[in-house]
């Protein structure tokens, strides 16, 4: 039986057999007392024992780490807990020793980083790992239940979407002899024959496939190579990426906010323990930004808007709004602080944005749009996409794309093409929203950023 079977049905009187680990042992002479936990669920049992058992000694000098295995018998309980594990038998599986890290105390996220293979085993991480993968079943539940295809598109690849100078290469080259011609590195040697790269993003391919099945998504790991060492910055992370044919600007903002709240609902459904738990210990506002963000009505405002109302505000910015330019952070914050909901800001200046995002009519803004929520900033990115051969032929241009390793792509609008959208969601980005734990290299298992790649 798992923990979870006996949260969910427990009854006085019940005998039962566990499998798990010492979280803390508290001894006295004649008895003692087992913090126990397998982590099926993010609460504990205690287990207690005491001079009858055979190895009364031996149990006595288990410490915190070490796994066993127990039998009891469901008891009420005299302390703060409603029923405690009466042992019968309980037998070491694992030992562990003084040296353990994981002692029982409050220890910093940063130490914690430093011990990533054992700090899963922690509340925080047990509670943030368990609505990771909650999330992204929801994530998958969603688009299933609304008839999209699930694509995985390739990781290696030498589709120039994101700039190649922000995508890792992929080589077979001994680094130390590399081939050349005529003083250029002769590619033609290499494996693929040419220059390939790990993904930043998989949406060219998944673009090809929506045109072939009208409503698709892609879930999967993207590396981009920024030197960025900010909370929000990881060089490996997962990405939702939705394109949907027939779709334009104001329907994609449509299926943004209606997965976004399917998902929040969802895991504050399944994950009731550990939301409370992180609204006690991490942010005290994570219940109520959570529950406020599923009944809202998310806001619609064009980036000139935007800037018309920062301007107007009786604040001294550290960056100045610009019609020209990105917003802020600090001006993220004080846009969703005035509608006191998540807002969707659209037709974004045209030289700032990709080359695949639609043209709009005025040839100087893109039918783009950044949702922004409160506490979080910037949660997804995404477009309409441009449909028009010529246009976007113009754009790549414009953009410096090297147009051989995407012809086929443009070659889409040609044959069959129709105006479609999608969008990209940073799947840490939103777990950082979930949980209320604000770097990025606690929401993934093993970070991999800047300087970091261990284990």
């Amino acid at each position: 039986m798992d923990l979870i079977d006996i949260r969910k049905n427990k009854k006085i009187g019940d005998t039962v057999h566990l499998e798990g680990w010492i979280r803390n042992h508290r001894r006295q002479k004649e008895f003692g007392f087992i913090d126990f936990y397998d982590g099926t669920c993010l609460e504990s049992l205690q287990v207690v024992y005491d001079k009858e058992l055979d190895n009364f000694d031996d149990i006595q000098k288990m410490l915190v780490g070490c796994a066993l295995e127990v039998d009891g018998i469901l008891v009420e309980s005299s302390g703060k807990q409603e029923y405690e594990l009466k042992a019968t038998n309980v037998t070491l599986i694992g030992s562990c020793d003084e040296t353990y890290p994981i002692q029982p105390k409050r220890h910093t996220r940063e130490f914690l980083r430093e011990q990533a293979y054992l700090r899963p085993r922690t509340k925080l991480f047990q509670a943030v790992f368990k609505i990771r993968s909650v999330a992204a079943q929801a994530i998958h539940d969603y688009f299933q239940d609304n008839n999209y295809v699930y694509v995985h598109t390739p990781l290696i690849t030498t589709a120039d979407c994101e700039g190649e100078n922000q995508m890792f290469k992929v080589t077979t080259f001994d680094l130390n002899d590399i081939p050349k011609n005529d003083g250029e590195v002769d590619y033609s040697k290499d494996l693929f024959s040419h220059p390939s790269f790990i993904t930043g993003t998989g949406q060219l391919h998944g673009e090809a496939f929506a045109m072939a099945f009208k409503k698709i998504y892609t879930f999967g790991p993207t590396f981009r190579t920024e030197n960025s060492n900010t909370k929000t910055h990881a060089n490996e992370f997962w990405m939702i990426e939705p394109e949907i044919a027939f779709c334009d600007l104001n329907g994609l903002m449509d299926i943004e906010e209606e997965m976004l709240k399917s998902v929040v609902s969802d895991v504050l459904k399944k994950c009731a323990s550990e939301i409370d738990f992180l609204n006690e210990f991490v942010d005290n506002t994570l219940k109520k930004k959570l529950t406020d963000l599923v009944s809202s009505k998310f806001v619609r405002i064009t980036h000139h808007e935007v800037v018309d109302l920062l301007k107007k505000a009786d604040i001294k910015w550290e960056f100045e709004p610009s019609y020209e330019d990105d917003i802020a952070k600090e001006h993220e914050k004080y846009i969703t602080e005035h509608f006191n909901a998540p807002v969707f800001i659209t037709d974004w200046p045209k030289d700032i944005k990709a080359w695949y995002m639609k043209v709009n009519p005025d040839g100087k803004t893109v039918a783009a749009v950044d949702l922004e929520v409160p506490g979080a900033g910037e949660l997804m990115g995404g477009s309409q996409r441009e449909e028009n051969y010529d246009v976007l032929l113009n754009r790549v241009k414009e953009k410096g794309v090297n147009y051989e390793s995407i012809d086929w792509f443009c070659n889409l609008r040609k044959f069959g093409g129709c105006y479609h959208a999608g969008f990209g969601m940073g799947f840490e980005r939103l777990l950082i929203y979930l949980t209320g734990v604000e770097n990025i290299r606690d929401v993934i298992p093993f970070p991999r950023t800047p300087g970091n790649c261990d284990y």
